[in-house]
């Protein structure tokens, strides 16, 4: 009785702490939803009331169906404004663009570090480690001139939507290829050996047997390319021009004024924001555990 007493005790303190750490977590959520829903639109939101007085939901009515005045190619016209939309369309070519560049070039590159052996194998290994090392705006030069020499910015200043995912690309490949590699790592050889003796080339044996077991590292290569395209606004910023082909994450760091924020509509486009990652998440995420688990452990 005495056992199952102190059993009973630790599963309550263990729930306590569990809820504690679940209500801290969810507090700056709760603060942006009190915040987006306050029709004052505050400058400096300093104070918590999580029902504000004559609470609405104006600011998600302003961001979803009105224009963004500050991204427009005509400013005297607002017509030319961009609108919700249409920047959700550029947000999800930009990043799904960039989840499937990186699950491709990684998946491939990852193999051929995995399963071959050649000269400047290890080496390459250690590149990529340096290259995770390096901010990611150490690269804004380089990847703008090698984005005008192959013809895909365009004219000088404009890069397209598609240039843009590939320097996305160029950022997540090196975590995409050491996770890959490592994933690829456990999948046992005698499995692509047995498709080569039942008549398999190494490419079918890659597609048929390696890609179908590799299921949960390729979750997780997707999700992080996905939400690196989805959040990033530096260098769209540096390399995108016309505004018809601005993102929701450049629409988002517009609002950030230099004197004056307008925070309801700030916090109303951040949660707006946040909810295709957060569905791409659920809809991986018995992938994405035993992706970072076991892909993660094998170098």
């Amino acid at each position: 009785m005495n056992k199952n007493l102190k059993a009973v005790l630790r599963q309550i303190g263990l729930q306590l702490f569990l809820l504690a750490v679940t209500a801290v977590v969810l507090f700056p959520i709760l603060w942006m939803i009190s915040i987006a829903i306050d029709p004052r639109n505050i400058d400096k939101p300093l104070t918590l009331t999580l029902i504000p007085p004559g609470a609405s939901f104006e600011s998600f009515r302003t961001v979803l169906f009105e224009p963004n005045l500050v991204l427009c190619s005509n400013p005297a016209d607002s017509a030319t404004c961009m609108t919700f939309m249409k920047l959700l369309g550029n947000s999800l070519l930009v990043s799904l663009g960039t989840a499937l560049f990186s699950v491709i070039l990684g998946a491939s590159a990852a193999y051929a570090f995995s399963r071959f052996k050649f000269i400047g194998r290890q080496a390459g290994m250690l590149a990529f480690i340096a290259l995770l090392m390096l901010p990611g705006t150490a690269t804004v030069a380089p990847l703008y001139v090698l984005l005008s020499q192959i013809k895909i910015a365009g004219d000088p200043l404009r890069t397209t939507l598609f240039g843009l995912a590939i320097a996305y690309t160029s950022g997540t490949l090196p975590f995409a290829i050491w996770n890959l590699k490592g994933y690829f790592d456990t999948v046992p050889r005698e499995l692509e050996e047995a498709a080569l003796i039942d008549g398999a080339t190494v490419t079918k044996a890659f597609f048929r047997v390696i890609l179908p077991l590799s299921v949960p590292a390729l979750a997780v290569t997707v999700l992080l390319g996905f939400m690196t395209g989805w959040t990033e606004f530096v260098l769209a910023w540096l390399f995108l021009e016309d505004p018809s082909k601005f993102t929701l994450a450049m629409a988002l760091r517009s609002m950030q004024g230099q004197f004056t924020t307008p925070w309801s509509t700030f916090f109303a486009l951040a949660l707006v924001m946040s909810i295709p990652p957060v569905l791409l998440f659920f809809a991986l995420q018995r992938y994405i555990v035993s992706g970072l688990t076991v892909g993660g452990v094998k170098g």
